[in-house]
């Protein structure tokens, strides 16, 4: 069930990304959130995100080689990815984390 919602999720975010791709234009929404202070907040806010989601990863992968695998792709695939590993990792995470 996780996992599914997390794919399920990961699949909304990629269809947004591919929609916002075909009919926005990039350059101009990238000029506007770096001239408006809440736009550049939004950003800040969304790297971040990214750092604690590379945080999380890298904590969780056990070699060197997985870490930088799965952290790479983090700041440009954004959270499409992190959902990913999250329902790759999923069982394994429920159980650390309901560990006494």
């Amino acid at each position: 069930m996780t996992r599914a919602l997390l794919l399920g999720l990961a699949l909304v975010l990629a269809a947004l990304i591919a929609l916002a791709a075909g009919t926005g234009d990039f350059s101009a929404a990238g000029n506007w959130l770096l001239s408006h202070p809440w736009g550049r907040v939004t950003l800040a806010d969304l790297y971040a995100g990214f750092l604690l989601s590379a945080l999380v990863i890298g904590l969780f992968e056990r070699s060197w080689t997985a870490r930088l695998a799965w952290i790479a792709p983090v700041f440009v695939l954004g959270n499409v990815w992190t959902a990913i590993w999250f329902a790759w990792r999923a069982r394994e995470l429920v159980r650390r984390l309901s560990a006494p």
